[in-house]
């Protein structure tokens, strides 16, 4: 998935000007487009079933995402500023405000007679469509412009994607929506279709549904009556019009003689059922599903209590099956997310802690609050994952191979896979003698024109082939390996395994098996613009007047606590700012001086303070970073921080009690050390 959307863009094009440019020269015009399975709702079933073989076959899965954007606003990008815990939220809110619209997965098989990798690259267009009422709502998203627009750069088929798209249910809302049936028919929900206490309680209270009720109760006693006589023939209503056989029907339900309404208002078949119950213990009232799912109402004759109890359960028993059937077609794509799952493969994919939140929000349920419940979570559904980029980044030897340049998906893909990435045909062997070939269906191909993809099936195919090759250089022999060998075990690959950024920039990295954050056991540590950062020094300010920058604020202050006082001014966007302080007691004092020249109001020597021209308008606000964490939970997202902040309801009052408790920490914690 791309991360950053302009930026990405940006690379690709160059990627592809290059290897255009290559590949006129290289390769002839008649390479055949690259064999990738699109999928939709119309071929998803034999899709699935074929992906099923291919997955429990497979030494490797790739996986890759496309959605609809990244960030609700310019305050949620991710900063160097972010602690953990926010950098967790902020893919939270990502993951649960956009959706997936296409969902690559690229099974790898090992082929010991060709001594090459079998790619079986699918795309699936999925589209969160509503197909059963489980909390009443319908599914909302947002979409980013800039990845609207990239998407259809690249001739994302959105007519396809939203007609044609697989739709979803997570594991927790299946799971809800049979706790209900279970629910329904534990407490012997009739087949009637309607409560009978509901029933029960119809008023007569108009003389239209006085003559109704008597009208009905003798077209059902001259039937009955009909019924018992031993006569011949069809049943014909006396008198009845033309509508009135319209609206009565004779057939048989089940083998037993029955009568279908039709016409009637849904007022009117409470009446109905009202006069069978009271007047007619041989004739129960039933709702069916009849052609087309379409619900039949119809009054069948029975000749015992029991005769009657077995039918209700007979058809008690088909509505629920009918009721799980309709479960297991709504469940949908998460069929796949449950394949991965079972099968317990190694997940291969490309700086995709963003995807795989999405993967937990979508199939598995609503995220957790904190990133340490969400590896706990995650763990049981998919043990072993690993990054391509964090791969590239931090294995030494990938790294010499590298030779500094980016990490980013094309960027690698260019990098260890030039044969694949510029289209050259004659084979497709890697320096290191690994090959790939890709398979659709009966179709298997190992030249092709791949300039003109850049699907999630294809993405997912290009990081499967960065991790076949990277494989490679860190010293793993293909050609003695064994199908029964799990990769995730490789004591080359062991120490890479579940660690993923918390974030879909380079930022801490945390091991999914244990939930710590493993920054420091990397074998390198690469630089970082903020290197030294303090939570505990950092005041985050909003809301002061739009003229004031960086270096203004940083004035400002300095003058007042000194020109050391201050290590770093970094904007959130244009209304508000972090402030790094040297030291803690620094953070408290500064809270309390802008209280107390807030109280103080136009005091003469209040007004000759630096900190006024911070504090011009009144409307400048400043908290400890614990707020910021706060604001970053919300479920909501204004374009603005401060007005993201006002809308969240923090309250404006400086958090002094936190700072001098941070401080009275620190403090002993010194005087401890000391001694």
């Amino acid at each position: 998935m791309n991360r950053h959307r302009p930026a990405r863009a940006l690379s690709r094009a160059l990627a592809l000007s290059f290897s255009s440019t290559a590949a006129a020269a290289a390769a002839p015009s008649s390479l055949p487009a690259f064999p990738l399975k699109q999928v939709t709702k119309s071929n998803f079933e034999p899709a699935l079933a074929e992906l099923r073989s291919h997955v429990r076959a497979a030494d490797f899965v790739a996986i890759d995402l496309e959605m609809t954007g990244v960030t609700s606003a310019p305050w949620r990008e991710s900063f160097e500023f972010d602690r953990s815990d926010v950098r967790y939220l902020k893919v939270k809110d990502s993951a649960e405000k956009f959706a997936i619209v296409q969902f690559g997965v690229c099974p790898f098989r090992w082929d010991s007679s060709k001594q090459a990798f079998i790619a079986y690259p699918h795309n699936f267009y999925i589209f969160p469509r509503q197909e059963l009422t489980i909390d009443g709502s319908s599914y909302e998203f947002l979409c980013q412009t800039a990845s609207i627009d990239f998407l259809a750069k690249y001739q994302f088929d959105f007519n396809a994607c939203i007609r044609e798209g697989i739709s979803y249910i997570s594991i927790q809302q299946e799971g809800e929506v049979l706790r209900r049936l279970n629910l329904a028919y534990e407490d012997d929900a009739p087949a009637t279709g309607y409560n009978l206490k509901e029933v029960r309680d119809v008023p007569l209270l108009r003389m239209g549904d006085v003559l109704f009720t008597e009208r009905m109760k003798n077209r059902f006693n001259e039937w009955r009556d009909w019924l018992l006589q031993p006569q011949s023939g069809e049943f014909q209503f006396q008198g009845s019009s033309n509508d009135s056989k319209q609206q009565f029907q004779t057939l048989f339900f089940k083998m037993r003689p029955a009568i279908s309404l039709s016409g009637f208002t849904s007022h009117q078949l409470r009446l109905i059922q009202l006069v069978i119950r009271k007047n007619f213990e041989d004739l129960s009232y039933v709702c069916v599903n009849g052609e087309n799912c379409v619900s039949q109402q119809l009054v069948v004759f029975t000749v015992s209590k029991d005769d009657r109890d077995l039918i209700m359960k007979e058809i008690k028993d088909e509505r629920r099956k009918q009721a799980e059937m309709k479960i297991q077609a709504a469940v949908g794509f998460r069929h796949v997310i449950d394949l991965l799952s079972s099968e317990q493969k190694l997940i291969v994919g490309h700086n995709c802690f963003l995807d795989i939140a999405h993967v937990h929000n979508k199939f598995v349920g609503p995220l957790p609050l904190t990133a340490e419940e969400f590896v706990s979570s995650i763990n049981k559904y998919f043990p072993f994952i690993i990054d391509t980029k964090i791969l590239l980044n931090t294995h030494h030897i990938l790294q010499q191979r590298m030779k500094k340049s980016k990490t980013s998906l094309s960027s690698a893909f260019a990098m260890l896979c030039p044969h694949i990435a510029l289209s050259v045909s004659g084979g497709l062997a890697f320096d290191s003698g690994v090959k790939v070939e890709a398979q659709v269906d009966n179709l298997r191909c190992s030249n092709w024109n791949s300039g003109a993809k850049h699907e999630a099936g294809y993405d997912a195919f290009m990081t499967g082939c960065i991790f076949a090759q990277a494989c490679s250089h860190v010293g793993i022999d293909f050609k003695h390996h064994f199908s029964c060998e799990n990769l995730a075990y490789n004591e080359k690959l062991q120490k890479h395994v579940n660690l993923l950024y918390l974030s879909w920039t380079n930022a801490d990295i945390i091991d999914l098996s244990t939930g710590n954050k493993v920054t420091e056991t990397l074998e390198t540590n690469p630089k970082r613009q903020f290197s030294n950062i303090l939570f505990e020094n950092i005041v985050l300010i909003w809301g002061f007047p739009s003229k004031l920058k960086a270096r203004d604020i940083r004035n400002c202050i300095s003058k007042v606590f000194g020109l050391t006082s201050v290590t770093s001014v970094y904007h959130l966007d244009e209304t508000a700012v972090f402030v790094q302080f040297s030291n803690t007691e620094f953070v408290f004092n500064f809270l309390s001086l802008k209280e107390t020249l807030e109280k103080s109001g136009d005091d003469p020597v209040s007004v000759l303070n630096p900190l006024t021209e911070l504090l011009e308008g009144g409307n400048t606000r400043a908290a400890a970073y614990e707020a910021y964490k706060d604001i970053c939970s919300s479920p909501m997202s204004k374009v603005l921080f401060a007005d993201q902040a006002e809308v969240f309801g923090t309250k404006w009052k400086t958090q002094l009690v936190e700072s001098k408790v941070a401080i009275d920490i620190q403090k002993d914690e010194t005087s401890v050390q000391k001694t």
